[in-house]
Parts: structure tokens; sequence; C-alpha cells
């Protein structure tokens, strides 16, 4: 096998288990639970792993199962940046917790249907980056870095 190739199946598995075990131990240990676009960012690490594995599993298809790993982690950076753009305040959110509620309505009902864990607001920041960035900041740096490998395992 290409050795672009063998570092790109690498990345492929190593980058969403890594941030998954970093997304679970800040959950577990840290006591930061995760909101809903937080599981949304969680989707595709879960695929790309499987994915990455299968490569592993079956090495004259790991060029394609290769990419949609790349691909999946991509998804999930992308969703990292609408994430914390919603952290930040840039936009609005999609999700109940991450709207303010309807004026209107039943007051009781809307406080028992807003969930405890918010989207909007950031539960830890380092440097000023909240956990969506920084799975953005990796999810696209490291998706970018295995589909340039990929492409060079062609050569």
């Amino acid at each position: 096998m290409n050795p672009s190739l063998r570092t790109a199946r690498a990345l492929a598995l190593i980058l969403p288990a890594a941030l998954l075990v970093g997304a679970w131990g800040s959950q577990l240990i840290g006591g930061l639970y995760p909101c809903e676009m937080c599981h949304w960012q969680r989707w595709p690490h879960y695929a790309a792993v499987v994915l990455a594995l299968a490569a592993f599993a079956r090495p004259r298809a790991a060029r394609p199962l290769v990419l949609l790993a790349a691909v999946a982690i991509l998804v999930s950076g992308a969703i990292g940046v609408f994430h914390a753009g919603v952290e930040y305040r840039w936009w609005e959110g999609i999700t109940r917790c991450a709207r303010p509620a309807a004026a209107g309505g039943d007051l009781l009902r809307e406080i028992l249907a807003t969930p405890l864990v918010r989207c909007d607001t950031a539960q830890w920041t380092l440097f000023g980056i909240s956990l969506a960035g920084f799975n953005a900041l990796f999810s696209l740096g490291g998706g970018i870095a295995i589909v340039v490998a990929w492409i060079r395992s062609f050569r």
C-alpha cells in the first residue's frame, strides 16, 4: 500500500477516535454535558471511525473508505463551525436549546421544554475557543490533511 494512503488511513482513524475520547472524557470526567448540537458533531466522527476501521479490514477498498471518512470528519468540522457561531452569537441557532422562548406561549410549558444544557452558551473555553470551536479546527484541519494525503497516494 502507498505510504500516503497508509498515512491518510491512520489519520482517518486516529483523529476522530481522539476527538471522541476527548468529548466523552470531558463529559464523563469533566462533567461537561453535551447539548444537542454537540451530539450532532459526534455522529460524523462515529461514522469516520467505522469507515477507517473498514479501510484497515479491507485494504483493497481503502481509497474510497478513507475518502468517505475524511468527508465525515469535514462534516463534523462544519457542524462545529456552525455551533461555535451560535455560541459566539454570530448567528442564531436552529434548535430549541439555542433560541429564546416564543412570546405569548405557555410559560410553564416553555420552561419545562427548555433543555438544561444550552447550545448557545459555551461551557468551557481555552484562549476564547469553545469545545465546538476546537472540534471545528481539528476536524477541518485534519480532514484537509487526510484529503491531501489521499490525493498524494495517486502519485
